[in-house]
């Protein structure tokens, strides 16, 4: 009689927490190597992995498909500008800050969008991310429409500026994989794909839907708020029209999608993958946009599950958040 066991991880995962250490560790001295111009890329690309992966946890393991998160990224840019200028607050506790602020506004803000469903839910939140953009321009303090520079790394030399926002850019990345990670471990990750999956059976099973995809859209908010104050600490400067932007809800779905929605590894393979996309094409003009799409519908078309799930057929999973059923094999005469 065939006997059969449940895990969650294989062999190869209980060596991911120190190959993950190794690559954290080596990333850290890489300034210490790098000229700048490289250096500025790494934050670049640290920080579209980190909007993938809150985008994917909010649509991919929540079912919340939003195209209005780029309020919270300018939020988070903004209040960064704020607490370290006007206020006069380190720039790196300022980041911090920045996440908690989009929290104070999320909270309200899911009262209003879990009002809605489906597509309404994706055009509501992209409205308030409007309204929320014409509500700060009119805000004198902190340029109006024409935007504000930051000033808070004015006494700091260039090259010791590029690599602190490079070792914060790199601290919120490691923070954001490995909350999402313990996140999709817990009994709220295993809620949020059941919710996700039938949100009816989910509400009969006894999970708590709107208290968990509130939670998610808390937690999320603190994510992208947090890339919107590297954005600000990378450029030193804030512009409504582009910090607001409905382009990076574009950029997000994009990557996610052509990474592998709802898993992990997808949306950092994603963002890689748009980066050097958009470094190596972005010269083109209107070039470079048609190829993106072209090559979007290709990979959706040829590995509906994105690149991940075309690489690893479902079989391979580096995080392991999902637990496997195997066969166990009896020796005979047993």
């Amino acid at each position: 009689m065939a006997t059969y066991s449940v895990s969650r991880g294989t062999r190869l995962n209980k060596f991911l927490p120190v190959i993950f250490s190794a690559v954290v560790a080596l990333l850290a001295f890489l300034p210490k190597f790098l000229q700048i111009p490289y250096q500025v890329k790494f934050v670049q690309a640290f920080i579209l992995i980190i909007l993938a992966t809150m985008w994917n946890l909010l649509a991919g393991f929540g079912g919340l498909v939003s195209i209005g998160q780029q309020a919270f990224i300018g939020i988070g840019a903004y209040a960064l500008v704020y607490f370290a200028d006007i206020q006069g607050i380190n720039p790196f506790l300022s980041l911090i800050l920045a996440g908690l602020v989009c929290v104070v506004f999320a909270l309200p803000l899911s009262f209003l969008v879990f009002r809605l469903s489906g597509g309404y839910f994706a055009i509501g939140t992209w409205v308030i991310a409007e309204i929320i953009k014409l509500f700060t321009v009119q805000i004198s303090q902190l340029g109006g429409g024409s935007g504000i520079s930051l000033g808070a790394f004015s006494g700091m030399g260039r090259e010791m500026r590029i690599a602190a926002v490079y070792w914060s850019a790199l601290v919120t990345i490691f923070l954001v994989l490995l909350s999402t990670i313990l996140l999709m471990r817990s009994k709220v990750g295993l809620a949020l794909t059941a919710i996700r999956d039938d949100q009816t059976a989910a509400g009969v099973l006894g999970v708590n839907v709107q208290q968990t995809r509130r939670l998610i859209f808390l937690l999320v908010s603190i994510g992208f708020g947090l890339a919107g104050g590297l954005i600000a600490m990378s450029n030193l400067r804030v512009q409504p029209d582009d910090i607001f932007s409905v382009n990076y809800s574009a950029i997000m779905i994009f990557m996610v999608v052509i990474g592998g929605l709802g898993s992990i590894e997808g949306p950092i393979i994603g963002a890689v993958a748009y980066y050097f996309l958009q470094d190596k094409l972005k010269d083109h003009g209107t070039l470079y946009l048609i190829i993106l799409g072209v090559l979007g519908i290709l990979i959706v078309t040829i590995a509906p599950r994105g690149l991940w799930g075309f690489i690893s057929r479902e079989k391979i999973s580096l995080f392991a958040t999902k637990y496997r059923i195997s066969e166990n094999k009896q020796k005979e005469g047993a």
